[in-house]
């Protein structure tokens, strides 16, 4: 990997969605039982009756109210995003269209076509750990951040979402290639996994990305729908993306404290 590049490799490894900021911390320390898709996933869920009125999509603000806020998760901090993750679809780019919904979800964006769309971080807290001060720099960066973002859908836009995310896994499964904030990145392999997160629907996949030449880093992402709303969690570590290797799994907690909180 090289270092004087550093940043831009971090950048393209987490799509496109971390701020300057932590990218160039990163980059200057070199030393440093459920089917992902469940049984309501495996087919097309049961049609409403005619006389059921169709879903309302939920507006921004209320979509906001839903979103982890700091305090409500023990051990994690939350930020809002707005330093971190993408402003928009536009800036996130695939070269094929069945990726894109891939590509949205690991930026925190709606993977589904609609406007009522939020999202924000949620990060290890090590200053709650016993050691408030880490042993050294590198430990600093020992730390996991998930963008987190939810979307709704009016009708049954969200099946269709969910959808989208689901061929997209088989249809880009061999990779594709990406291009954020004018980054390019080389996703060279997507690949369905179990995920044990409660919902109506559940698509986990992993994505293994180009280190820029100097090997492979697997991230990890998780797609969930509960009624007309989807939750996408992507999870980065910061220390791992330095020297490649495995991101680890979306934690559990945030993906069980965030469901929890949709209606």
């Amino acid at each position: 990997m090289k270092r004087s590049s550093g940043a831009r490799l971090c950048a393209t490894a987490a799509i496109g969605a971390l701020s300057l900021s932590l990218l160039t911390a990163c980059s200057d320390d070199g030393s440093k039982d459920t089917d992902s898709k469940t049984s309501a996933s495996a087919s097309a869920p049961a049609e409403a009756s005619s006389s059921a009125p169709a879903a309302k999509a939920l507006t921004k603000a209320e979509l906001e109210k839903l979103l982890l806020a700091q305090g409500e998760l023990k051990g994690y901090k939350v930020d809002s995003g707005d330093d971190t993750l993408p402003a928009s679809k536009s800036v996130v780019k695939t070269d094929k269209p069945a990726c894109n919904p891939l590509a949205w979800a690991t930026a925190a964006l709606a993977p589904g076509d609609t406007d009522a769309s939020v999202g924000n971080t949620v990060a290890e807290d090590k200053t709650a750990a016993a050691t408030a001060k880490p042993t050294d720099l590198a430990d600093a960066f020992d730390i996991d951040m998930t963008f987190v973002g939810l979307s709704s859908y009016a009708g049954d836009g969200a099946e269709k979402a969910m959808k989208a995310v689901s061929d997209g896994v088989t249809a880009c499964a061999g990779g594709y290639g990406l291009k954020a904030d004018g980054e390019n990145t080389k996703v060279t392999k997507v690949a369905e996994e179990k995920n044990s997160a409660k919902g109506d629907e559940v698509v986990a996949f992993t994505e293994d990305v180009d280190m820029d030449g100097a090997g492979k880093a697997t991230f990890h992402a998780a797609v969930v729908r509960k009624g007309n709303t989807v939750a996408t969690f992507y999870t980065v570590n910061f220390a791992a993306m330095t020297k490649g290797g495995d991101m680890g799994a979306v934690p559990a907690a945030v993906i069980d404290a965030q469901l929890a909180k949709l209606k």
